[in-house]
């Protein structure tokens, strides 16, 4: 699993006056969404609009950039991708990517991430402004040191400028920086979906716009909610 979504039913919710979902895990399956659908009541007929209310993931940082907007097919297909990165030994890469903050606006966003690591270098473990200045030295051979006052050169003084004068940054594990290479927007829309990572069939919908009317009615309701739905009053204490 890469990550975990709890989706929600919105159309019970004026009915009953509380949220009906489930958790999704991605990568999955037409039959495992069906399956869920099928325990929260969508049935695309008198239910058919779903809404995820939030995300987890071990992958540090990604649940602060999926929103309510994204499909279960493009999420699916970000998970193949996630997994893809994960086999190559890079997920630790794109998490620090993610901290180092561009391209993380939705799932579209990360689709892209997944086919653009190599747009950035990363520098595990270098997480000050001496480390810097030393990794640029010693690996970039950056500058030329003669051996005998390595000890009494500022590698810190080195880093600093290094960090002010590069389109870099610190991150939880390491640094990174963009190293100019081209970022290729390979992703474009759900029409780019390959159809194996394709659960749902259903055509595109204009969810944004769907959200917004979902949001609405769940804020009116949670303000006055509505009563239980009762099909039919029970007898009385004293008609018992």
């Amino acid at each position: 699993m890469m990550f975990e979504a709890y989706v929600t039913n919105p159309g019970l919710y004026p009915e009953l006056g509380v949220e009906v979902g489930g958790t999704l895990k991605f990568p999955t399956t037409t039959e495992e969404v069906q399956a869920l659908f099928s325990r929260i009541g969508i049935d695309g007929k008198l239910y058919q609009e779903y809404f995820i209310i939030s995300y987890d993931s071990d992958v540090l940082g990604l649940y602060d950039c999926l929103d309510e907007y994204a499909g279960l097919d493009e999420l699916n297909y970000l998970a193949h991708l996630l997994k893809e990165v994960q086999e190559q030994g890079d997920i630790e890469k794109f998490e620090a990517v993610i901290a180092f903050g561009a391209h993380t606006n939705g799932a579209a966003d990360l689709i892209n991430l997944t086919q653009n690591l190599d747009c950035y270098d990363f520098l595990p473990g270098i997480d000050d402004e001496e480390a810097l200045g030393r990794y640029y030295v010693e690996e970039f051979n950056s500058i030329d040191i003669p051996e005998h006052i390595r000890g009494y050169f500022d590698y810190e003084a080195y880093g600093r400028d290094i960090n002010l004068n590069t389109s870099g940054n610190f991150v939880p594990g390491g640094y990174v920086l963009s190293n100019g290479e081209h970022f290729r927007e390979v992703y474009k829309g759900r029409g780019d979906i390959p159809e194996e990572y394709r659960i749902t069939h259903s055509p595109a919908r204009n969810e944004k716009e769907e959200t917004r009317s979902i949001l609405e009615t769940i804020k009116q309701f949670r303000e006055a909610p509505p009563a239980p739905h009762k099909n039919k009053a029970g007898p009385s204490y004293e008609e018992r």
